[in-house]
């Protein structure tokens, strides 16, 4: 079970929608959403939970890229909203070595010049490979709008919050009844 919403900034406060991310495929497609939510130069947050195992925060500001938060890669990115933010520039990956993978292994599993595969190697996907357990991305993205990074890691570290987390995000940005509407 997921919560998906977008906040918009406008000059008459925070406005919140629910929003479902079925035919999001891409962190492209989320930035594309977020600014038809927008309308224009304001900001927008997306936040998007997942089953209380993690939180992201997505940024956009007009057209400059999107800016990333999310609680814990690793749990992310065993979920398929969580790998729409894990962006090979968020993990720090090369964009194009996951589609050289192919090259790299023969279709029986092994490598050139390998005998045959051992069951017990087990390749981990490229996305789970890079996601590090705990918080990943700009700890910084609502510092302008009243959260320090400080609170932000603390909403991060213990599972128990979690669930509470996007709630006390909106609280301290002063959109925690706009967001509850959407709940």
């Amino acid at each position: 079970m997921y919560f998906a919403a977008l906040l918009a900034r406008t000059e008459d406060g925070w406005q919140a929608s629910e929003t479902d991310l079925d035919d999001v495929e891409t962190l492209g497609d989320l930035t594309d959403l977020a600014r038809e939510a927008s309308g224009g130069e304001e900001t927008v947050l997306v936040f998007i939970e997942q089953e209380d195992a993690w939180f992201g925060v997505v940024r956009v500001d007009g057209e400059e890229d999107p800016r990333i938060y999310v609680s814990d890669a690793a749990a992310a990115a065993r979920s398929s909203y969580g790998e729409i933010l894990l962006t090979d520039e968020l993990l720090g990956r090369d964009p194009g070595a996951a589609d050289n993978l192919d090259d790299l292994v023969d279709l029986d599993g092994t490598e050139e010049g390998d005998e045959e595969a051992d069951d017990d190697d087990v390749v981990p996907g490229p996305t789970e490979e890079a996601a590090p357990v705990g918080p990943l991305g700009d700890a910084d993205i609502l510092v302008d709008l009243g959260m320090s990074n400080k609170a932000l890691l603390a909403l991060s570290g213990d599972g128990a919050l979690t669930g509470e987390a996007l709630g006390e995000i909106a609280d301290t940005l002063g959109c925690a009844d706009v967001l509850e509407a959407v709940r």
